[in-house]
């Protein structure tokens, strides 16, 4: 792992619906410098003062200030809060959740405000525990942006509505991993190679109990996509279902 290239965290947010789940996808605004117009999963860059916020997450492992960077970007992004109140056991509810993002949700967006401060104003704790690791993927060699990012699954609170910012995402919508791939085939929407490759292994199940279960059985291979012949080429040992696709095709060209 390159300690140069900064870190990132990418959330699926999962949930049932009677012929297939559905995943919740964001647009990002196409004034963006990164993927900018593209269908996306919430996510973004790591931020140093997520680390402090470890001491209010549900679980310590290794990964867990990334964990908190994944529920940070969660909630500024969609503002559904992955989080319960301190000593308690379910999602916050979604009254408090509300109250939570009119006081502080502008304000984290902006940096005015961390993750430990968020937790320390609400008396709450980061369900991290509930983040399962889904894929780990570094942007190529030569790449203008590089971020070394993790993929994380996890079942949604049913009674969280969710609502995209306005500013980094122009719109959301819950979809399910098929109708994703078919939209973007029809090219009536974008959606870059990395989150079709996850789309396309998250549609090998149809539950979210399947999906999560598939997740934590299965080995993490880290995809570092290679260019070569024409071709933009990933692992075959990461289980995705092809291992390379010409480059025209991955860059949108």
């Amino acid at each position: 792992m390159t300690e140069a290239i900064p870190f990132a965290a990418t959330v699926l947010l999962l949930r049932d619906r009677p012929d297939e789940m559905e995943v919740l996808m964001v647009q990002r605004h196409r004034d963006m410098k990164f993927m900018g117009g593209a269908l996306v999963f919430p996510g973004g860059k790591h931020d140093a003062a997520d680390v402090g916020a470890a001491k209010y997450a549900t679980c310590a492992s290794d990964d867990v200030a990334l964990r908190i960077t994944a529920i940070r970007e969660v909630f500024e992004e969609c503002g559904i809060l992955l989080a319960r109140e301190k000593d308690g056991s379910g999602f916050v509810g979604d009254a408090h959740r509300e109250q939570i993002a009119e006081r502080h949700r502008k304000r984290l967006d902006k940096g005015e405000m961390n993750m430990v401060q968020l937790a320390e104003a609400e008396n709450i704790e980061f369900m991290t525990d509930l983040l399962v690791p889904f894929a780990h993927w570094v942007t190529p060699t030569g790449a203008p942006r590089r971020y070394d990012t993790w993929f994380y699954m996890v079942r949604v609170p049913e009674d969280h509505i969710h609502a995209h910012d306005g500013g980094e995402s122009i719109d959301s919508v819950w979809i399910s991993a098929s109708q994703a791939l078919a939209d973007e085939a029809a090219k009536l929407r974008e959606i870059t190679f990395p989150t079709r490759m996850q789309l396309a292994k998250l549609g090998r199940n149809k539950t979210v109990d399947a999906a999560l279960d598939a997740a934590r059985r299965a080995t993490i291979v880290t995809v570092l996509p290679e260019i070569r012949d024409g071709k933009l080429q990933i692992p075959l040992e990461a289980d995705y279902d092809i291992t390379e696709e010409e480059l025209s095709r991955a860059l949108h060209k």
